[in-house]
Protein backbone atom coordinates (compact mmCIF):
# COMPACT_ATOMS: atom_id res chain seq x y z
CA UNK A 1 0.00 0.00 0.00
CA UNK A 2 1.18 3.72 -0.85
CA UNK A 3 0.11 7.19 -0.54
CA UNK A 4 1.13 10.65 -0.76
CA UNK A 5 1.49 12.48 2.17
CA UNK A 6 1.79 16.45 1.57
CA UNK A 7 4.27 16.47 4.23
CA UNK A 8 6.32 13.93 3.19
CA UNK A 9 7.17 15.29 -0.22
CA UNK A 10 7.86 18.76 0.84
CA UNK A 11 11.47 19.61 0.75
CA UNK A 12 13.62 20.56 3.84
CA UNK A 13 14.00 24.64 3.36
CA UNK A 14 10.16 24.72 2.53
CA UNK A 15 9.04 23.08 5.79
CA UNK A 16 11.35 25.41 7.64
CA UNK A 17 9.81 27.95 5.62
CA UNK A 18 6.03 26.99 6.28
CA UNK A 19 6.93 26.16 9.82
CA UNK A 20 8.09 29.82 10.38
CA UNK A 21 4.80 31.06 8.74
CA UNK A 22 2.59 28.88 10.67
CA UNK A 23 0.94 28.59 13.91
CA UNK A 24 0.87 24.76 15.85
CA UNK A 25 -2.46 23.89 17.33
CA UNK A 26 -4.55 21.39 19.20
CA UNK A 27 -7.79 20.63 18.30
CA UNK A 28 -10.52 18.37 19.91
CA UNK A 29 -12.30 15.60 18.72
CA UNK A 30 -15.69 16.70 16.74
CA UNK A 31 -14.73 20.23 16.47
CA UNK A 32 -14.36 21.21 12.58
CA UNK A 33 -11.05 22.53 11.05
CA UNK A 34 -13.32 23.83 8.34
CA UNK A 35 -17.17 24.27 7.57
CA UNK A 36 -18.81 23.30 4.11
CA UNK A 37 -19.66 26.34 1.82
CA UNK A 38 -17.54 28.83 3.97
CA UNK A 39 -14.71 31.08 2.95
CA UNK A 40 -11.65 30.59 5.46
CA UNK A 41 -8.69 31.37 4.08
CA UNK A 42 -6.55 29.23 6.21
CA UNK A 43 -4.20 26.50 5.07
CA UNK A 44 -3.69 23.12 7.81
CA UNK A 45 -1.06 20.55 7.62
CA UNK A 46 -2.15 17.71 9.76
CA UNK A 47 0.89 16.63 12.33
CA UNK A 48 -0.95 14.16 14.10
CA UNK A 49 -4.41 12.43 15.03
CA UNK A 50 -7.29 11.53 12.54
CA UNK A 51 -9.92 13.88 10.92
CA UNK A 52 -12.93 12.96 8.29
CA UNK A 53 -13.58 14.62 5.64
CA UNK A 54 -17.33 14.89 4.79
CA UNK A 55 -20.07 16.99 2.63
CA UNK A 56 -23.79 17.20 3.23
CA UNK A 57 -25.61 17.17 0.02
CA UNK A 58 -29.26 18.04 1.36
CA UNK A 59 -29.27 16.17 4.19
CA UNK A 60 -27.84 13.46 2.40
CA UNK A 61 -23.70 12.80 3.81
CA UNK A 62 -20.92 11.59 2.01
CA UNK A 63 -17.54 10.90 3.83
CA UNK A 64 -15.22 12.04 1.47
CA UNK A 65 -11.76 11.05 3.42
CA UNK A 66 -10.22 9.77 6.63
CA UNK A 67 -7.16 12.40 7.14
CA UNK A 68 -4.16 11.75 8.82
CA UNK A 69 -0.20 12.90 9.76
CA UNK A 70 1.09 14.59 6.73
CA UNK A 71 -2.09 15.46 5.23
CA UNK A 72 -3.19 18.94 4.06
CA UNK A 73 -6.45 20.70 4.47
CA UNK A 74 -7.38 23.37 2.34
CA UNK A 75 -5.31 23.84 -0.76
CA UNK A 76 -7.74 23.85 -3.08
CA UNK A 77 -9.25 26.99 -1.47
CA UNK A 78 -5.86 28.78 -1.34
CA UNK A 79 -5.48 28.49 -5.29
CA UNK A 80 -8.50 29.55 -6.17
CA UNK A 81 -10.14 31.07 -3.31
CA UNK A 82 -13.19 29.63 -3.66
CA UNK A 83 -15.79 28.42 -0.48
CA UNK A 84 -14.96 25.18 1.45
CA UNK A 85 -16.37 22.03 -0.65
CA UNK A 86 -16.82 19.76 2.64
CA UNK A 87 -16.46 19.85 6.37
CA UNK A 88 -13.16 18.88 7.74
CA UNK A 89 -13.73 17.15 11.47
CA UNK A 90 -11.80 16.29 14.21
CA UNK A 91 -11.91 12.36 15.10
CA UNK A 92 -9.13 12.17 17.42
CA UNK A 93 -7.35 15.21 19.14
CA UNK A 94 -5.38 16.42 16.10
CA UNK A 95 -2.23 18.42 15.99
CA UNK A 96 -2.01 20.18 13.20
CA UNK A 97 -0.02 23.65 11.26
CA UNK A 98 -2.03 26.41 10.64
CA UNK A 99 -1.28 29.16 8.06
CA UNK A 100 -2.98 32.16 6.14
CA UNK A 101 -3.37 30.82 2.82
CA UNK A 102 -1.56 33.75 1.29
CA UNK A 103 1.60 32.79 3.22
CA UNK A 104 1.01 29.27 2.10
CA UNK A 105 0.74 30.40 -1.59
CA UNK A 106 4.16 32.53 -0.96
CA UNK A 107 6.48 29.95 0.56
CA UNK A 108 5.61 27.90 -2.72
CA UNK A 109 6.34 30.86 -4.95
CA UNK A 110 9.71 31.22 -2.96
CA UNK A 111 10.33 27.41 -3.40
CA UNK A 112 8.37 26.20 -6.64
CA UNK A 113 9.40 22.38 -5.72
CA UNK A 114 6.96 22.24 -2.72
CA UNK A 115 4.24 22.42 -5.69
CA UNK A 116 5.13 18.94 -6.64
CA UNK A 117 4.25 17.77 -3.29
CA UNK A 118 0.39 19.61 -3.70
CA UNK A 119 0.11 18.48 -7.29
CA UNK A 120 1.00 14.62 -6.02
CA UNK A 121 -1.89 14.96 -3.22
CA UNK A 122 -4.14 15.97 -5.82
CA UNK A 123 -3.27 13.51 -8.07
CA UNK A 124 -3.91 10.78 -5.44
CA UNK A 125 -7.14 12.22 -4.55
CA UNK A 126 -8.42 12.15 -7.62
CA UNK A 127 -7.37 8.19 -8.44
CA UNK A 128 -9.17 7.30 -5.11
CA UNK A 129 -12.07 8.92 -6.41
CA UNK A 130 -12.17 7.11 -9.99
CA UNK A 131 -11.04 3.99 -8.11
CA UNK A 132 -14.58 4.16 -5.95
CA UNK A 133 -16.43 5.07 -9.17
CA UNK A 134 -14.93 1.78 -10.90
CA UNK A 135 -16.15 -0.06 -8.07
CA UNK A 136 -19.56 0.78 -8.84
CA UNK A 137 -19.38 -1.02 -11.96
CA UNK A 138 -20.56 -3.61 -11.90
CA UNK A 139 -21.48 -2.68 -8.22
CA UNK A 140 -19.18 -4.52 -5.84
CA UNK A 141 -19.85 -3.49 -2.07
CA UNK A 142 -17.12 -5.73 -1.16
CA UNK A 143 -14.75 -4.54 -2.81
CA UNK A 144 -15.48 -0.53 -2.13
CA UNK A 145 -15.65 -1.32 1.65
CA UNK A 146 -12.50 -3.55 1.71
CA UNK A 147 -10.88 -0.28 -0.64
CA UNK A 148 -11.67 1.97 2.39
CA UNK A 149 -10.36 -0.56 5.27
CA UNK A 150 -6.98 -0.86 3.47
CA UNK A 151 -7.16 3.45 3.29
CA UNK A 152 -7.21 3.53 6.82
CA UNK A 153 -4.80 1.03 7.35
CA UNK A 154 -2.44 2.70 5.03
CA UNK A 155 -2.83 6.28 7.03
CA UNK A 156 -3.50 4.78 10.12
CA UNK A 157 -2.49 0.52 10.60
CA UNK A 158 0.47 -0.64 13.06
CA UNK A 159 1.27 -3.69 14.08
CA UNK A 160 -0.95 -5.37 16.93
CA UNK A 161 1.93 -7.78 17.81
CA UNK A 162 0.07 -11.07 16.73
CA UNK A 163 0.68 -10.43 12.62
CA UNK A 164 -2.27 -8.15 12.33
CA UNK A 165 -2.50 -4.33 12.11
CA UNK A 166 -4.28 -2.34 14.49
CA UNK A 167 -6.44 1.09 13.65
CA UNK A 168 -7.03 3.26 16.53
CA UNK A 169 -9.15 5.50 14.67
CA UNK A 170 -12.75 5.53 16.15
CA UNK A 171 -14.49 4.52 12.73
CA UNK A 172 -18.50 3.54 13.04
CA UNK A 173 -20.26 0.62 10.82
CA UNK A 174 -22.00 4.56 9.45
CA UNK A 175 -18.69 6.08 8.45
CA UNK A 176 -17.58 3.34 6.69
CA UNK A 177 -21.53 3.18 5.30
CA UNK A 178 -21.08 6.74 4.19
CA UNK A 179 -17.94 6.58 3.12
CA UNK A 180 -18.36 3.44 0.90
CA UNK A 181 -21.60 4.62 -0.71
CA UNK A 182 -23.53 2.03 0.59
CA UNK A 183 -25.84 1.18 3.66
CA UNK A 184 -25.18 0.95 7.38
CA UNK A 185 -26.53 -2.58 7.15
CA UNK A 186 -24.75 -3.79 4.24
CA UNK A 187 -21.72 -2.98 5.52
CA UNK A 188 -22.56 -4.54 8.92
CA UNK A 189 -23.59 -8.13 6.33
CA UNK A 190 -20.31 -7.82 5.07
CA UNK A 191 -18.00 -7.23 8.23
CA UNK A 192 -20.12 -10.33 9.78
CA UNK A 193 -18.70 -12.33 7.06
CA UNK A 194 -14.89 -11.02 6.95
CA UNK A 195 -13.48 -12.99 9.45
CA UNK A 196 -10.15 -10.26 8.57
CA UNK A 197 -11.69 -7.35 10.26
CA UNK A 198 -13.03 -6.54 14.02
CA UNK A 199 -14.40 -3.10 14.27
CA UNK A 200 -15.00 -1.58 17.72
CA UNK A 201 -15.75 1.52 18.84
CA UNK A 202 -11.96 2.90 19.85
CA UNK A 203 -11.15 1.46 16.32
CA UNK A 204 -10.26 -1.89 14.25
CA UNK A 205 -8.02 -4.52 14.08
CA UNK A 206 -7.26 -6.53 10.71
CA UNK A 207 -5.78 -9.44 10.65
CA UNK A 208 -5.18 -10.32 7.15
CA UNK A 209 -4.18 -7.21 4.68
CA UNK A 210 -3.61 -9.75 1.87
CA UNK A 211 -6.99 -11.12 2.30
CA UNK A 212 -8.12 -7.37 2.27
CA UNK A 213 -6.02 -6.47 -1.32
CA UNK A 214 -7.54 -9.65 -3.04
CA UNK A 215 -10.87 -8.63 -2.30
CA UNK A 216 -10.59 -5.28 -3.28
CA UNK A 217 -8.92 -5.89 -6.73
CA UNK A 218 -12.34 -8.10 -7.10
Amino acid sequence: MGGSRFWDGVPGRARRALTEAGTGVLIKPSAFLVRQHTRSPQVFVIHEGAAKVWADGDGEIAILDVLGPGDIVGELEAADGGPRQAYVQAMTPVRALVLPAPLFRSVLEEHPAAVWAVAAVLAERLRDADELRVAHFPDVPERRLAGRLLRLAERFGAPDGDGGIRVDVPVSQQDLARWAGMGRRKVAQILAGLDEVTLTRKGMTLRSVEALEALARG
